[in-house]
C-alpha cells in the first residue's frame, strides 16, 4: 500500500460514479494516524463549523480528518436537484473512504461522523462495513420525520430494524431539534449494539448553534475516536 506525502491540510479530488469529489484532508505530525471521514448534512457542504470544529480537534489529539462535499454540495461537481438521493451520499461516503484508505496511512482504523443525514448515511455505511467508531448528530432514522413531513429529492429511506451490528457509536441530539425529532436518536440507541453512549444536549436545536453545546460535542466526539481507533 502507498505510503502519504501530504501536507498537514491537502486539498484532494477523488470520483464517485461520474463525479468529481473535492475534499480537505487534515493530518496531524503523528505518523500513520488514524482518520475520520465526515458527512455533512442534506443542505451544507464540507466547510460547515462542526466540521471545522471536529477536523481541528481531531488534528490535535493525533488522528487525522477528512471533510468533503457530497455531489451537488460546496465544490463538487453536479447540480444538487438533480444528483441528489440518498443511495447516491452513501456512495459518495464509500467512495471518499475509499480514497483515504487508499493513501495507505490509516490501515483499517477509520472513523465516521455524520451531521444530520450524513448520520444517516454513515448509520448506512456503517452496517454494511465493520467501522471501528461512529459518532452521529441530529441523524434521522428515516426520511419521514412525522406523520406529513419528507425529506426531499429521492431521499427515501428507512433504516429501523438493521442496525443491530453496528457498535462503537456516540449519538448526540438536541432535546429541542424541531427538524429531527429525539424519539429518532432514542430508537436508534435502542437499536445499536455495545459500547455505546448517547449524549442529549438540554435546550440544543438542529443546528447545534450554542456554543457552549459545540465545544461539548467537540470535545466528546474527539474522546471517542481516540478511545476506539487507538
Amino acid at each position: 500500500m502507498p505510503r502519504y506525502r501530504l501536507q498537514s491540510e491537502q486539498q484532494m479530488t477523488f470520483k464517485s460514479d461520474d463525479f468529481v469529489l473535492q475534499g480537505t484532508l487534515h493530518l496531524p505530525a503523528a505518523p500513520d494516524p488514524p482518520v475520520v471521514i465526515g458527512c455533512h448534512g442534506l443542505l451544507s457542504d464540507r466547510s460547515s463549523p462542526k466540521q471545522i470544529a471536529l477536523a481541528r480537534r481531531c488534528k490535535e489529539a493525533g488522528l487525522a480528518f477528512f471533510r468533503f462535499d457530497h455531489r451537488g454540495c460546496g465544490d463538487s461537481e453536479g447540480r444538487f436537484t438533480d444528483v441528489t438521493s440518498f443511495q447516491a451520499r452513501c456512495r459518495d461516503a464509500l467512495s471518499g473512504l475509499e480514497k483515504v484508505v487508499s493513501l495507505g496511512f490509516s490501515g483499517a482504523r477509520v472513523g465516521l461522523f455524520g451531521s444530520s443525514l450524513g448520520g444517516s448515511v454513515c448509520l448506512e455505511v456503517a452496517r454494511a462495513l465493520d467501522i471501528p467508531a461512529l459518532v452521529t448528530f441530529a441523524a434521522p432514522l428515516r426520511s419521514r420525520l412525522s406523520s406529513a413531513s419528507y425529506l426531499p429529492y429521492a431521499l427515501d429511506f428507512d433504516l429501523a430494524g438493521g442496525l443491530s451490528q453496528i457498535k462503537n457509536i456516540h449519538i448526540f441530539h438536541g432535546d429541542a431539534d424541531q427538524v429531527v425529532p429525539l424519539s429518532h436518536a432514542r430508537s436508534i440507541y435502542g437499536q445499536v449494539g455495545e459500547p455505546k453512549r448517547m449524549t442529549i444536549q438540554k435546550d440544543g436545536d438542529h443546528r447545534m448553534s450554542n456554543p457552549s453545546h459545540q465545544k461539548a460535542f467537540a470535545m466528546a466526539a474527539v474522546q471517542w475516536f481516540v478511545t476506539y481507533l487507538r
